[in-house]
């Protein structure tokens, strides 16, 4: 009987002893980790071979800017859900930890910028980049467009179209197509090139001849 009763005292104690050891474990443990900013970004765009078809598809003519260019025919930055405008729902969107104060604006976050790996905790330091530009945009079909259109266009969460990128990489970029401009980090070009493509393959946009041997040549890197 003794014995019984020491048997069933060490198994009572076993048994609170991986309780504790449980209760214990740091709860991380069983925690996923965060995506890593690159993963929070824009829709991710078609793939390599898609997008090879996409820009066989492109017509092909040689660029002029048609008279009449202004960024105000292109209406931005759009309310979206009737309360943040849409530089606020990209930064939201592309950062990670991100603190919006009453207005909407981006009062703290981590966004890291994929065209050149670059890493920041101030929104100011950051611009939200068409990956086609309004004024490419504009010389390679949009001046048809109604304004309607236009605003579609400068503001589309749908498409792989805007991003939130290093402020003076973004500037240094301006209009330029990527036959005239490429993104300084190599791993992205792939990314870059295929969002290219899709929008303007979806938006029934021109290209001229450098630009298509330029992604041409990116997407047969990918």
């Amino acid at each position: 009987m003794i014995l019984q009763l020491r048997r069933t005292t060490v198994l009572a104690v076993s048994t609170v002893l991986a309780g504790l050891a449980l209760a214990a474990a740091p709860a991380s443990a069983h925690t996923p980790p965060l995506s890593p900013p690159s993963a929070r970004s824009m829709p991710e765009p078609v793939d390599a071979a898609t997008a090879r078809v996409q820009l066989s598809r492109l017509t092909v003519t040689e660029e002029t800017t048609p008279p009449g260019y202004s960024r105000t025919k292109f209406p931005h930055w759009a309310t979206q859900n009737g309360a943040c405008d849409t530089r606020e729902v990209v930064l939201h969107r592309d950062g990670q930890d991100v603190v919006q104060d009453a207005a909407c604006r981006a009062a703290a976050g981590t966004w890291y910028s994929p065209y050149d790996g670059a890493s920041w905790t101030d929104a100011a330091d950051l611009d939200i980049d068409h990956v086609v530009p309004l004024k490419e945009a504009w010389r390679s079909g949009a001046a048809s467009w109604t304004t309607a259109q236009r605003r579609g266009f400068a503001n589309d969460l749908t498409r792989p179209q805007l991003i939130a990128v290093t402020d003076n990489v973004n500037q240094a970029k301006g209009d330029k197509d990527p036959g005239k401009w490429m993104v300084p980090l190599a791993s992205y070009r792939c990314t870059y090139s295929r969002a290219w493509v899709q929008v303007k393959h979806f938006y029934n946009l021109s290209i001229d001849s450098a630009e298509k041997a330029a992604l041409q040549s990116a997407l047969n890197n990918c």
